[in-house]
């Protein structure tokens, strides 16, 4: 591909996607930082330099996705690497699930995913060249032992998704995958587990640690790249050996 890459990455405020934005920044790669936190966003991307690129906006509506994806367009160029991250969290079952909280779980993490994919694929299309990499969970594949239903639901939607969109662009140039960890080192695990509940879930992974975000952005960048295009429609386990398939 002779043009610059252009990668837009969503929940890049946070410590996955920040990794992410890190670790293209190092590969000379320009990165669109989406996260709706405005602030930290901006702080972040100051301290990252020129090739970071702030844009806040919220991910589950279709028409500003649409309006920001043209203007990122028009501001930046044309996004080539879509990397899907943004996501929020719902640990309640199916009977503490409101119906709220539900639809909110997968207007974030799956439907925000599939308006981002369908906004930035006819400028790949254009180009001829494109990876999109979306952000599953092991939760989709354990029926939610490790989170709860919506949370659940809305990767295993990303997984169909993945599959979808890998279908239709076989032809384009585009490869389409997924990643599925989990219990990678974010606040979630350090921040909000104790110390006792933390060796508690390490003595559920067989490597007997968790994952680090760095290695999460190893595997996108692994994705991302050019000789990676014979790859599409796969789900990468990132699970320290919790699950085999």
């Amino acid at each position: 591909m002779d043009k610059p890459k252009i990668a837009l990455v969503t929940g890049a405020a946070g410590t996955m996607g920040m990794a992410v934005t890190e670790t293209f920044i190092a590969e000379g790669i320009d990165v669109v930082m989406v996260d709706i936190v405005e602030d930290k966003l901006a702080a972040a991307a100051e301290r990252l330099g020129p090739q970071a690129h702030p844009y806040a906006f919220d991910i589950s509506d279709p028409e500003l996705v649409e309006k920001s994806v043209q203007k990122i367009i028009q501001e930046v160029g044309t996004v080539t690497i879509l990397v899907n991250n943004a996501g929020i969290l719902s640990n309640n079952k199916v009977m503490q699930t409101t119906p709220e909280e539900w639809n909110r779980v997968l207007s974030v993490n799956l439907s925000g995913a599939f308006y981002l994919c369908k906004a930035v694929l006819p400028g790949m299309r254009r180009v001829g060249w494109g990876r999109i990499i979306n952000t599953s969970s092991y939760a989709a594949k354990c029926g939610g032992i490790t989170a709860g239903t919506a949370y659940a639901v809305s990767k295993g939607g990303l997984i169909t998704l993945t599959f979808s969109v890998a279908a239709e662009t076989l032809r384009d140039g585009i490869t389409v995958n997924g990643i599925a960890p989990v219990w990678v080192k974010t606040p979630m695990v350090t921040e909000q587990l104790t110390e006792e509940q933390r060796q508690q879930v390490i003595e559920k992974i067989p490597v007997g640690r968790f994952c680090e975000p760095d290695e999460f952005a190893h595997v996108v960048s692994f994705l991302a790249a050019e000789k990676s295009g014979f790859i599409t429609g796969e789900i990468v386990d990132l699970n320290g050996g919790i699950h085999f398939d």
